[in-house]
Order: C-alpha cells, then structure tokens, then sequence
C-alpha cells in the first residue's frame, strides 16, 4: 500500500508532465499563430493597390530578356513583384512558413508571374553576374508546383 508521500510524489510527477505537454501544445499553438499573422500580412501586401498595378503591367507587358525590361522601364516593377515573392520564398526555405498556406493563398499569382518574368530574371543573373539572382522566387515556385501535384 502507498502511503502519502509516496502517493503526493506520484501526483507531483504527473502534474509536471501534464504541464510539460500543456506548455508544448500552447507553443505550437502560439507558432501557428504567428506563422498565420506573418502570411496574413504578407496577403495585405499583395492585394494593395500599388502591388496590384505592378504585377498587371508585368503581366500584360512582354520580355524576352533582361535588356528588353530595361527599355520598357520596368524594373523597378519586376523588382517590387519579383522581391515580394522572393521574400516568400525565402520565409519557404528557411521554413518559416507552411507551403501548404503559400500555395492556398498564392499558387495561381506565383505561377503566373514566375513563368512570365522566368526569362528576364534569369537573363540578369548571367548579365549581372549574380548566380543566385531570384533563386528564392524560383525555389517557391517549384515548391508549390510540387504542391499543387500532391493530393
């Protein structure tokens, strides 16, 4: 038989792990809201006026190569586009965001963009001479196309 020390040790015990895996729970329920606060706002980015005309003119205007962006004047808008989803992509890589979430709010948007600016961005990384030009833009798009495969 168990006496009371023994039986106030037991449930000491079991209250520390009890509080262990409530405290492991609410941290993981405090990331998923953090990882949701960080993409909510990422979409505020995206639906702004300002982001919207840069991605419809670029989406409307043609590229063959880098040089052909220069003469229509519209880095500054491959820039702002093409920097918004490489910071995206960046968040992906390091595994900051969920590429499930990405790919229900942006799939279509990454894509579309991705596929038309593909030429003119990799163009500049041979003429810049920066390898790693866009990677982060190009490394999103192929995780949510892998995405987009999956059941």
């Amino acid at each position: 038989m168990l006496d009371i020390p023994s039986i106030t040790g037991i449930v000491a015990a079991a209250g520390v792990i009890i509080g262990a895996i409530l405290a492991i729970l609410e941290l993981r329920t405090i990331a998923r809201t953090r990882q949701m606060e960080l993409v909510m706002g990422l979409y505020s980015t995206f639906i702004t006026k300002e982001f919207q005309d840069a991605y419809d003119i670029l989406w409307t205007t043609d590229f063959k190569d880098y040089n052909e962006v220069l003469r229509k004047g519209q880095l500054i808008r491959l820039r702002t586009v093409g920097g918004f989803f490489e910071g995206i992509g960046v968040l992906l890589y390091r595994k900051l965001v969920e590429v499930r979430l990405i790919d229900d709010l942006f799939r279509e948007s990454i894509k579309l963009m991705w596929e038309k600016a593909r030429a003119p961005l990799c163009d500049a990384r041979q003429q810049l001479n920066l390898p790693g030009y866009a990677r982060y833009f190009e490394y999103l798009y192929n995780e949510t196309q892998k995405q987009a495969q999956s059941p």
